[in-house]
């Protein structure tokens, strides 16, 4: 979550400074690679799994870097369109549409 959630911002700074689309993809693209690696070495490295009985530190932070790639990418997605005002409306619609989601999940499980 750390990584994904970190690498909006650049992109979106990305995104604004230079109003290009193609810019901002490859942006995106390699804060997408960084935050996957800097997470599965934080998750390898926080234990050899025998503490926590997590399991093998290697396939944790691969699991991790997966999933860190994938959801910050998921940022970068919108800008693989060349009209940099529709990339920027796709990105806020589907940030809103997810935080909504978000705060409704959250709000039905206080209720629960």
């Amino acid at each position: 979550m750390d990584g994904s959630v970190s690498s909006l911002s650049s992109n979106f700074a990305a995104a604004y400074a230079t109003r290009s689309s193609h810019t901002a993809s490859l942006i995106g693209l390699a804060t997408s690679v960084g935050a996957g690696i800097s997470m599965a070495f934080a998750e390898a490295l926080s234990d050899d799994g025998n503490m926590s009985d997590r399991g093998n530190p290697w396939v944790r932070g691969g699991v991790c870097r997966l999933v860190t790639f994938l959801g910050a990418f998921g940022h970068t997605i919108p800008f693989l369109t060349p009209d940099f005002i529709r990339a920027l409306w796709i990105a806020i619609v589907a940030v809103e549409l997810v935080l909504i989601s978000w705060v409704r999940h959250c709000s039905a499980q206080s209720f629960n």
